[in-house]
């Protein structure tokens, strides 16, 4: 066993689960990371994919008797049918986009000077949003229809973009759509489940001639390092909604977006050609 690689795999999954379920970029992060680390080759990305599966236990963890109920309840119960309803429509435009351009997407963009200008961009649209006044007219998820789920689906697609946060953009997106702060937030988390699953089975599949059975330490310490810290950072998000809005997570970006650039200018930090 390769202690450095465990080390690093447990480094990287405490950035995801910290970071994949605020308006942060769990990508941005991680593509960061491993390009400091020194894993950012082929097995490094497919890794970045995979352990996002464990901080989406963390959501399946804390709504266990929601999902429990729905599962339970979807050939008797007409909420329970909409949930899911709303979440495939959700699924789907992020799901066939990233079928069609995932390729092009890591050849191009997973590099830290591009992961840099989504942070910002990111951070700028975050506060435009948070400065609109605006009423929701949509308190709870139970509420939401199809129209509204495709709406937040689509929002979500442009988290196809390596720095611009899946969290953070059908949180932000669900908002302008018209939901409250913590339907968006809860949506988001629920529809983390299909997205995250989805993305690390279908990577897993086509990348499997990159892995052997030496890797399984590897990938089951990330995942479980993601699952413990994405569980403590989304009981923290609920909590911090209850009374604060989105403006730090926009001037984090806006700053450790400009922190990158500055040190990919300057030559402060050998970052990946970008």
């Amino acid at each position: 066993m390769d202690i450095l690689l465990i080390v690093k795999a447990l480094i990287l999954g405490v950035v995801e689960g910290l970071t994949e379920f605020l308006p942060v970029s769990s990508t941005g992060h991680l593509i960061l990371a491993g390009d400091l680390l020194d894993f950012n080759d082929d097995k490094g990305k497919v890794f970045e994919i995979v352990i996002q599966t464990g901080a989406m236990l963390a959501i399946v963890w804390e709504y266990r008797l929601r999902f429990w109920s729905v599962l339970t309840g979807i050939g008797s119960q007409r909420e329970a049918r909409r949930f899911v309803t709303n979440l495939l429509v959700a699924f789907m435009p992020a799901a066939v986009l990233g079928l069609a351009f995932s390729k092009l997407i890591k050849s191009v963009l997973f590099k830290p000077v591009p992961v840099a200008l989504a942070f910002i961009i990111g951070g700028v649209i975050i506060l435009w949003v948070e400065r609109r006044e605006r009423t929701p007219r949509i308190e709870s998820v139970d509420a939401m229809d199809w129209r509204d789920a495709l709406k937040v689906g689509f929002a979500q697609a442009f988290a196809l973009i390596p720095g611009t946060s899946r969290s953070g953009a059908t949180i932000i997106g669900g908002m302008l759509f018209g939901l409250s702060r913590r339907a968006a937030t809860e949506f988001s988390f629920f529809l983390a489940v299909p997205t995250l699953v989805a993305a690390g089975l279908y990577d897993l599949y086509k990348n499997r001639a990159l892995l052997s059975a030496d890797d399984v330490a590897m990938f089951g310490v990330g995942s479980i390092a993601a699952f413990l810290s994405a569980f403590l950072c989304v009981r923290w998000l609920l909590r911090y909604i209850a009374s604060h809005d989105f403006r730090v997570f926009a001037w984090y970006r806006i700053i450790f977006g400009l922190v990158v650039l500055l040190t990919a200018w300057t030559g402060m930090v050998s970052w990946t050609a970008g």
